[in-house]
């Protein structure tokens, strides 16, 4: 009888151990998040990259310091509050963690492919970049990200998203994308994040491309002189539930410009005492690691019969802003500028549509600028690309481009290269302009929003539609063209 009753008192400790065990287990207190979503970039026929970052929680510090809404000094001795990053309203911690990858063709979940799990670690922010493969063009994919904390933990989280691949170059298709730059974080016109997203996703668009300035890392509170500065404006930015929401079925191709690699008007040996000991290389390392851009800044894309996009770097190869103008100096660099070429005249898409971080054609402002084609700085190789256009009778090439914080058509008279800025991310951010040139404006509107383009067929024709919207989507400005 004693035995019985000491047994039973055994067992009820260890059932009692086991509970609480289970309670406090490593495997529930390590659980770790994904807090900032995924992000797909780089799609192809038969490839894409997909971006995710583990983290310690579900949602961002919304309640932590707030920087003041004010631009930084250029002073070398400039100094950032000294507020802890985990203390920071905006940020989201990373966590030491594993993620792997699952893929399949819409309506072929039994052909579920998925990767290996990948460790993440501080060096590299806790984030990762997938590569897929064996896609099929012309197709819808779904795509699930899972994190766990380790090896024998639990999948405590998982982030869903969707895209499409282009159809191959024989292969009618109906395109719709996005051009966007300028997201100021203190310029913000909505605490969930920029209105230009919800308005985007109306649109359904199969991708995206934001063409720089997407962080202002130089000038906005806190300024980013420190590699966890740096990535704390990357996390403040794509932790908002909007940009979280958009990019979970909108792919994005990424274009790096100046205030989101290091400082204003920057190149690679540009003085900026200002900003160190954060250098130029650590910025752009950054960028590379915070978005899905894959291994080339310069590259093309064909998306079906009817449209072929081109993004170019702007700042990795550029000569000093400085220098005396002259056949010498560039922003693409020679090997860019021949690759550029070569491909836009082997194309046969119908639509053509070059996405420069920085005006091609402009007019921008006569004073205080000099780092794009459009400024006098480096006007040679700005006249020499437009007149090549010209030599070429490229009548179905336009240009898009971010960085200035008004939208317009312009339409150089010399040569008829038509582009379109797409202004920046809000109404909040712009202003600047150097006023309507009406010999060479159609449009011209200083407030925010983006740029939509859409290439379809009408029989055996295709068709173009260039249009400016407004924050919230309305359309302002619409540019049509047709060709058989």
């Amino acid at each position: 009888m004693h035995s019985m009753h000491s047994m039973h008192r055994s067992l009820h400790g260890t059932l009692l151990a086991i509970l609480l065990a289970s309670l406090v287990s490593p495997a529930s207190a390590a659980d770790v998040h994904l807090g900032m979503g995924l992000r797909v970039g780089e799609v192809r026929g038969h490839s894409a990259i997909v971006w995710t970052r583990v983290t310690a929680t579900a949602k961002r510090n919304e309640t932590g310091h707030r920087e003041p809404k004010k631009r930084t000094p250029r002073v070398a001795d400039y100094v950032p509050s000294t507020v802890p990053l985990t203390s920071r309203q905006g940020e989201i911690d990373g966590a030491a963690g594993e993620v792997r990858v699952h893929w399949y063709r819409k309506g072929k979940k039994k052909d579920r492919r998925k990767s290996a799990w990948v460790r993440v670690s501080k060096q590299h922010d806790f984030t990762h970049q997938f590569a897929l493969d064996r896609l099929e063009p012309g197709r819808s994919y779904r795509v699930t990200v899972e994190a766990r904390a380790g090896a024998e933990a639990k999948i405590s989280a998982t982030a869903r998203g969707s895209f499409q691949t282009p159809s191959a170059a024989d292969t009618p298709q109906d395109v719709t994308f996005t051009v966007v730059t300028g997201q100021s974080y203190w310029d913000l016109d909505d605490p969930a994040g920029y209105h230009i997203y919800p308005a985007m996703a109306r649109l359904k668009p199969q991708f995206i491309v934001p063409t720089g300035d997407t962080v202002y890392l130089d000038s906005e509170e806190p300024r980013a002189r420190t590699v966890g500065l740096a990535r704390f404006h990357w996390h403040r930015m794509y932790s908002l539930p909007r940009h979280v929401a958009f990019h979970r079925k909108v792919p994005g191709y990424w274009e790096v410009d100046d205030h989101d690699s290091w400082v204003d008007d920057g190149w690679p040996t540009k003085p900026s005492p200002w900003m160190l000991p954060l250098t130029f290389e650590q910025g752009f390392g950054i960028y590379r690691e915070q978005v899905p851009m894959g291994k080339l800044t310069y590259r093309t894309v064909r998306w079906g019969r009817d449209l072929q996009i081109w993004m170019v770097e702007g700042r990795l190869y550029r000569s000093a802003n400085s220098m005396p103008d002259g056949p010498k100096k560039t922003i693409w660099g020679a090997k860019q500028m021949a690759w550029l070429k070569r491909t836009i005249l082997a194309s046969d898409a119908s639509f053509r549509v070059l996405i420069s971080p920085t005006p091609i054609v402009g007019p921008d402002r006569p004073r205080g600028k000099n780092d794009n084609h459009s400024n006098a700085a480096f006007a040679t190789e700005g006249n020499h690309f437009r007149s090549w256009t010209r030599q070429h009778k490229l009548e179905n090439f336009f240009v898009c481009c971010g960085d200035r914080h008004w939208q317009y058509l312009s339409i150089d008279p010399a040569t008829g290269l038509r582009e379109f800025s797409c202004g920046p991310a809000s109404d909040e951010h712009a202003g600047g302009t150097p006023g309507r040139n009406r010999a060479v404006q159609p449009f011209h509107r200083v407030q925010g929003g983006f740029l939509s383009v859409r290439v379809s067929r009408r029989g055996d024709r295709a068709v173009i539609s260039l249009k400016h919207h407004g924050v919230h989507g309305k359309v302002f400005n619409e540019y049509r063209q047709a060709v058989e």
